[in-house]
């Protein structure tokens, strides 16, 4: 008589497993109706929500209209992440567990911001999405350092998608404090308002090289906060307000995030192949390395 496989004790999921999974279906039905605002088919589209200081050309920090395209990709990217929990491969992942209360958190964070800058409440939007940028953040922290699933499917749902979002919001939050600013009054006319707007996207891409120092460079990242960065340069180049000068920093910005990812993602391979070294010199298994490639 043979004995039967011992099943894995997480291999079915719990009751936390599929709270979290309708949680999370929830949050995304409420990001989509928060969208459908902010679009204006249910409301005041954002760009001329809470008096027009939204739009492309109310500051020197407002990125070209253009560059809101990128929430497209975002939202598909969360619905397809909704979906992806609810696979059964999926329910019990370990990167499912660790990311899926953030992931709905971010999304009610996204369709309340639409709602506070409905009601014009701009410094409130600031406090939302400063919440919702370091949700994100904590989110694609997680998914460097907890281990789980890695194929394409994942890389493409999870990665891509949180990655693209983090990056894009680090951007928009730049913004929508210099927004929040002008807004009460701060004066964005003359060299020192560019000069201080130049300061402002070199801090930011050096925030986001330190967030890709811990994650180990995640191109996802790198290519939101780049697009957004370079659309401020075209903006400020062909747009009003007008600043040759910060065009040129936001561009400089961008490249300087691109090269950052790209060193600490060659550092970070560099280590983990260092890391599957054991002290006799044989080859560790890739599980013990400190983190992955990520997109």
């Amino acid at each position: 008589m043979t004995a039967s496989p011992a099943r894995h004790p997480d291999s079915r999921p719990t009751a936390a497993d599929r709270t979290r999974q309708v949680v999370v279906t929830v949050s995304e039905v409420a990001c989509v109706l928060g969208t459908l605002v902010g679009i204006g088919i249910f409301g005041t589209r954002v760009a001329e929500s809470s008096g027009g200081s939204l739009a492309a050309d109310a500051t020197l920090l407002a990125p070209a209209g253009t560059a809101f395209s990128i929430w497209s990709v975002i939202y598909l990217g969360l619905f397809a992440y909704t979906v992806w929990q609810w696979l059964p491969s999926r329910a019990t992942d370990p990167r499912a567990r660790a990311t899926g209360w953030l992931a709905a958190a971010s999304m009610l964070l996204n369709a309340g911001w639409l709602l506070v800058t409905q009601q014009g409440w701009i410094w409130v939007s600031v406090v939302v999405i400063v919440a919702l940028v370091l949700v994100l953040g904590l989110l694609v922290d997680r998914l460097t350092r907890v281990p789980g699933r890695r194929g394409p499917l994942d890389t493409v749902v999870v990665d891509g998608t949180f990655g693209l979002y983090l990056g894009w919001v680090s951007v928009a939050t730049a913004a929508n404090v210099a927004a929040a600013l002008v807004d009460s009054g701060v004066p964005q006319e003359g060299r020192g308002a560019e000069w201080i707007g130049v300061a402002v996207v070199l801090v930011l891409a050096a925030v986001v090289a330190a967030v890709q120092r811990r994650v180990g460079g995640r191109w996802a990242v790198a290519a939101a906060s780049a697009w957004g960065l370079s659309w401020i340069a075209v903006g400020r180049a062909t747009d009003q307000p007008q600043s040759m000068l910060l065009a040129w920093a936001a561009a400089a910005a961008a490249v300087l995030v691109v090269l950052a990812t790209a060193y600490f993602r060659r550092r970070g391979g560099v280590r983990d192949g260092e890391e599957r070294q054991s002290a006799d010199g044989q080859p560790r298994s890739r599980s013990s390395a400190r983190s992955v490639a990520s997109p």
